[in-house]
């Protein structure tokens, strides 16, 4: 009886294809299947459209669609880079004093359990700015994954070698940029994943809320606009833009982790083999 090799016994080059045509082939195989079935069953294009006329609705507003792209883009990472510069320096206060830990800890869980949905309303009201607004709703969600995570990776840093470091009297300055940030880098890395698709969904679910409208809004704007108009392949236009973005982003930050763990830490590394 011959059997078949497993994933991880085949060479690293197969296996790398394997990763990535096994998810594709997949994809491309649900995507036929719901061509054929609209087809087959002539369902009307403002029910369901085809993945054909959601793809050539796409081309034929994409002008007006990327514009609405730029904005959310901008909304998405000015909250990322915000929630990541203010989580990682919160937790390394947190790391360093225990009383502000214990101060304003709660207030993030606080932040992190409350739905977007039911306080965007309020930061509207008491905002000016919608694009301000769209921003603090945004880095509200993407903030906490970054702040736990961060946090958590501060505490995992191996208890001998922290003796050790004492031992040999290292300040704690020293301490912090030489055991506790490598140790954190891992955790830091996937809190920024989680952040990265959190931040995107908090830029369009905040936008549902405002409901704003004009020329400097984003894609959930053009999607709450084409279901107005019953535009149902424009509204599966932008709704796809938003899916890729997502896809770009989550494919990025697994990129910038390999980058930066795969020499040295086991969750890349063994990747590699």
């Amino acid at each position: 009886m011959i059997r078949m090799a497993e994933p991880a016994e085949l060479p690293l080059v197969e296996r790398r294809w394997l990763r990535t045509g096994v998810p594709v082939l997949v994809f491309a195989a649900l995507l036929l299947a719901w061509e054929v079935t609209v087809r087959a069953y002539a369902v009307p294009s403002y029910i369901l459209p085809a993945p054909s006329l959601i793809l050539q609705t796409l081309w034929d507003n994409l002008g007006s669609l990327m514009q609405s792209w730029l904005f959310t883009m901008k909304i998405t990472f000015g909250a990322l880079l915000l929630a990541a510069v203010g989580g990682v320096l919160l937790a390394v206060l947190f790391a360093v004093s225990k009383w502000v830990e214990l101060s304003l800890f709660p207030l993030a869980v606080v932040l992190q359990v409350t739905p977007i949905v039911a306080i965007a309303p309020l930061i509207l009201i008491f905002i000016d700015s919608t694009t301000a607004a769209l921003l603090l709703c945004a880095w509200i969600v993407a903030f906490f994954p970054i702040l736990s995570n961060t946090v958590t990776g501060l505490r995992s840093a191996d208890l001998n070698l922290r003796d050790l470091f004492r031992l040999y009297r290292a300040s704690p300055w020293q301490t912090l940029r030489l055991l506790l940030v490598p140790s954190a880098m891992p955790y830091f890395i996937a809190g920024l994943k989680v952040a990265g698709g959190l931040s995107l969904i908090g830029a369009v679910v905040a936008e549902f809320t405002a409901g704003a409208a004009g020329k400097e809004t984003g894609l959930a704007s053009r999607i709450l606009e084409a279901s107005f108009r019953t535009e149902i392949p424009k509204m599966f236009a932008a709704l796809l833009l938003v899916s890729l973005t997502g896809i770009a982003i989550h494919l990025a930050f697994n990129l910038v982790a390999r980058l930066a763990l795969g020499r040295w830490h086991e969750s890349e590394a063994r990747r590699e083999r």
